[in-house]
């Protein structure tokens, strides 16, 4: 089968599982001698076309473990913003060392039901949007190394018939229920990221941030809509004035530091 255009489509407020696609797509493009092109559908404005892809496309689809699935804000997105007609797709999802759970397995699911064929699956750590304390520096140099090994697995089936089979990341369970470090649930949905006034400069870097258009452009202390906890606008402040004081996600954050240090693998599927 001849693949003529390989596709990065990712969703990535802190950069990482944009990192990862960009570097599998572009892997398994120089290893076909086909064109290469990406889909950021990270910001609200690049939500709005839909994409279609044919047979001669391969689409290396990538987002983000959000308590434990899909991100639930961008998942109609994904719905509905990418159809098929018998095109290849790569499930990959990016977790920040806890677990996967079942983002794979709905990655593979939704994309099925677009139309696509999965051939082949990863579940790839990066470091965590919380903290740096949870896979800080990844995914390092051993990562990329992996990524590029997986990009040559990708192209050894390329011709196959059937679907990627997943194992026990085909379920697709109920989203993950954050802890608190007494373990009790942490309730922070309607936390919202507090600006520091004596650090902002109103330089609107974080309101170009925001996957949800939420932060005021001009009043950057002002979050009238929907946060959904990426840290985006954390990460891209470059004054260091955004945080979270809210104490259930505080708790919560530390609860991951006290578990889950430890280096996480990379999971493959071919």
């Amino acid at each position: 089968m001849t693949i003529n255009r390989v596709w990065a489509c990712y969703f990535s407020p802190t950069g990482n599982s944009r990192k990862i696609g960009l570097k599998i797509a572009g892997e398994v493009s120089t290893i076909l001698n086909s064109e290469f092109s990406n889909i950021d559908f990270t910001r609200p404005e690049n939500r709005s076309e839909i994409a279609h892809f044919s047979e001669d496309d391969l689409v290396i689809m990538v987002l983000p473990t959000y308590a434990g699935r899909i991100p639930n804000k961008i998942l109609p997105w994904v719905q509905e913003g990418f159809k098929a007609e018998g095109a290849m797709a790569v499930a990959v999802a990016t977790y920040g060392n806890r677990s996967v759970d079942s983002a794979l397995g709905e990655i593979k699911q939704v994309m099925t039901e677009n139309g696509f064929k999965v051939i082949a699956g990863a579940a790839i750590v990066s470091e965590h949007a919380f903290s740096s304390q949870l896979a800080g520096g990844r995914p390092d140099a051993d990562d990329m190394a992996a990524l590029e090994n997986f990009a040559k697995d990708i192209v050894s089936v390329i011709d196959r018939e059937e679907p990627v089979d997943l194992g026990e990341r085909e379920e697709v369970a109920p989203y993950y229920v954050p802890k608190k470090v007494d373990g009790t649930p942490a309730k922070f949905l309607k936390a919202k990221p507090v600006t520091d006034a004596t650090l902002c400069t109103k330089c609107g870097v974080c309101s170009k941030a925001c996957p949800m258009g939420s932060i005021d452009g001009e009043e950057p202390a002002v979050v009238e809509g929907i946060c959904i906890k990426c840290q985006g606008c954390i990460h891209a402040c470059p004054a260091g004035a955004k945080s979270f004081d809210d104490p259930d996600f505080l708790s919560h954050r530390q609860m991951l530091i006290e578990n889950f240090t430890r280096r996480a693998e990379n999971q493959f599927y071919i």
